[in-house]
């Protein structure tokens, strides 16, 4: 009889449909959908903001398991862009960013954190100008549901400040880090 309903559970548990997973999605840059800002101190007086051009990414996302959610994200250093061709130059140059050498950034969750109504702590790994260290993005989740192009989105925002020297980046005049803001869109696969 033990073996009869040793038998009847495995099979039972191998054609049971599995349990729900997090959804697999595409971070919807083509679309603009998508957008990685960063702001600096200018000078004590004010704020000079940029961004990224060009990334990519994916994302895994369960609203029923949050922790069960990754986030992978790389960027081309060498889009940084402040509507500023002068100012871009110099920050790309080996004076700061050195994106000859260090082409590509990019960020790797090791751990996502439910903190409630949609709320999240999103803690990985970025690498920026050839060094790699942990920082904890504070993110709110926006929305999910269905597009009008037959696909189906969700879709975050989140910010983080980075301390320059840490990445062994020099300090920009007289901010010593810089603040991301992060707004992603992701089309489910």
């Amino acid at each position: 009889m033990k073996k009869q309903l040793l038998a009847l559970g495995l099979f039972t548990a191998m054609t049971m449909p599995s349990i729900a997973s997090a959804a697999d999605y595409v971070i919807d840059t083509q679309g603009a959908h998508a957008s990685i800002n960063i702001k600096i101190k200018h000078l004590g007086y004010s704020y000079i903001k940029g961004r990224f051009n060009t990334f990519d990414g994916t994302f895994s996302y369960d609203p029923k398991d949050i922790a069960a959610s990754k986030v992978s994200v790389n960027v081309d250093t060498t889009s940084f862009d402040t509507n500023h061709a002068e100012r871009d130059k110099h920050v790309r140059s080996g004076d700061f960013l050195d994106v000859k050498k260090y082409a590509t950034a990019s960020f790797t969750s090791t751990k996502v954190t439910d903190k409630g109504n949609g709320e999240l702590a999103i803690t990985g790994d970025l690498t920026l100008h050839g060094e790699t260290k942990p920082i904890t993005i504070d993110a709110q989740f926006i929305g999910e549901g269905e597009d009008p192009w037959g696909g189906y989105r969700a879709g975050f925002a989140g910010t983080t400040r980075i301390e320059l020297e840490d990445f062994g980046v020099p300090v920009m005049g007289e901010s010593s880090y810089a603040d991301l803001e992060l707004h992603v869109e992701g089309v489910r696969q």
